[in-house]
């Protein structure tokens, strides 16, 4: 599997895809920090992962919608079904090299919590909390976008199901509280707190793990028919 996450991992620098998904974020992060610290004159370094959140949802498909989509529409998908690597071990490779994206993004943040050391005293451990949540809420997002990589050879189609499945998220509690628990930002939205909620920490878990294996089955479905 290792083979598999260095191959997916260098991927995402042998092309743009890499530097576009973290150029973008940092960009972005850089205004809300700047507004939040030099316009608002707030040290909260954890709030400003609200604003994170909403790039996230926007970005992580860039990283997703080819991840098993080009491989069907290159024909190298059939490499992979016929492989002596499983299936398991070939999703969460891709799995896997997605989230060490994001977590080298996050890395990359501790730049700004600097900064707010600078010019006040931000809470570390709430920080820290925050960045977990936030990371929680990355790999949510990226098994998500596998899951719809793999079930269309279309990585724009993959990439608009994605983005249309996490705004569906944001919106669902607004038409009714039943749905407050689906989504993803709500449970997100309880970490810059400094809690770590068991509940929403076992949905994020639950709910990767649940479409890392709907991977698996669409793909091992796939193998079996060919």
């Amino acid at each position: 599997m290792f083979a598999v996450i260095k191959k997916e991992f260098k991927s995402y620098f042998y092309s743009p895809v890499g530097y576009v998904f973290i150029g973008l974020f940092l960009i972005m992060f850089s205004i809300f920090f700047y507004v939040d610290v030099f316009q608002y004159q707030s040290t909260n370094f954890e709030y400003i992962f609200y604003s994170g959140a909403t790039i996230l949802t926007f970005l992580v498909p860039i990283l997703t919608m080819r991840a098993i989509a080009e491989e069907r529409k290159t024909g190298t998908e059939q490499l992979l079904l016929t492989s002596p690597l499983s299936i398991t071990k070939v999703v969460l490779g891709k799995f896997i090299a997605a989230t060490l994206i994001v977590a080298i993004t996050e890395i990359c943040t501790f730049l700004y919590f600097g900064i707010l050391c600078y010019f006040g005293t931000p809470h570390i451990t709430t920080a820290l909390v925050t960045l977990l949540g936030f990371l929680l809420l990355a790999m949510s997002y990226i098994s998500f976008g596998i899951l719809a990589s793999s079930i269309t050879e279309n990585q724009i189609i993959a990439g608009v199901i994605t983005i249309g499945f996490f705004i569906l998220t944001w919106f669902l509690p607004q038409f009714s509280s039943i749905f407050t628990n689906f989504s993803l930002i709500n449970m997100f939205s309880k970490f810059p707190t400094g809690q770590i909620d068991i509940a929403d920490t076992v949905t994020f878990v639950t709910f990767t793990i649940s479409c890392i294996l709907l991977t698996i089955i669409v793909m091992q479905r796939r193998k079996s028919v060919r």
